[in-house]
């Protein structure tokens, strides 16, 4: 095969890569947190913000991400009265859909994280005067954080591949140029050249996500 063909299918397919770590890493940053925080709803003592929590997480989880992007882009703007206010560019329909949709599986690894640190942690911090807020903060999330990163990392992993599914929305991605570099050459080596891509991004990932789980084991 030609070198000259096989850099520049490199060059053309990698134009996508900064879009893709662009939603990887906005998606890491936002749901995190945000799942968090869900998994906190989902404890609180008010009724009806636990109800809520738990719906949006069994919504979530139930659904396909492909029929929520779909929805998000597509159905949005078509809710009566308010769906003039909701039409959003392809790429932010893009992270709304990856945001939630991985806010609802990282809530649930948090929820197990925090039924496997045990009770009486809590009541010891209690002992030694600790608000709930230190509590949480020195206590119960270093422990939640040991139990829960090896799915953390797993989820991680998985979202390094679903980054694949802006092509749902034509969003201009390492997948949608794979796709036109195929369509405009007749040959699959672009469908190569973006596996690759992938790989080496998991790559990257898994060694970085084995050095921060090595740090909680300590």
């Amino acid at each position: 095969m030609d070198l000259n063909y096989v850099m520049a299918t490199f060059a053309r397919v990698g134009a996508g890569i900064g879009t893709t770590l662009k939603l990887f890493f906005i998606t890491i940053v936002l749901s995190l947190p945000l799942g968090f925080l869900i998994t906190l709803l989902e404890r609180c003592r008010v009724a009806p913000l636990r109800v809520i929590a738990k719906t949006f997480v069994y919504l979530m989880r139930s659904t396909p991400l492909v029929l929520q992007l779909l929805f998000i882009y597509f159905g949005l703007p078509l809710l009566p009265g308010i769906g003039k206010y909701l039409e959003l560019q392809r790429f932010t329909a893009t992270i709304v859909g990856f945001v939630l949709n991985y806010a609802a599986y990282f809530a649930e690894i948090f929820r197990g994280g925090l039924l496997a640190v045990n009770q009486g942690q809590h009541e010891a911090a209690q002992v030694l005067g600790l608000t709930p807020a230190q509590t949480i903060l020195h206590i119960v999330l270093p422990q939640m954080m040991r139990v829960a990163m090896p799915s953390i990392a797993n989820e991680t992993i998985t979202l390094v591949k679903d980054t694949s599914l802006m092509f749902i929305l034509a969003v201009p991605e390492v997948l949608q140029f794979a796709k036109s570099a195929v369509s405009s050459t007749g040959k699959t080596f672009p469908f190569v050249v973006a596996g690759v891509i992938y790989l080496v991004m998991n790559l990257i990932v898994t060694w970085a996500l084995r050095r921060i789980e090595k740090k909680f084991e300590y």
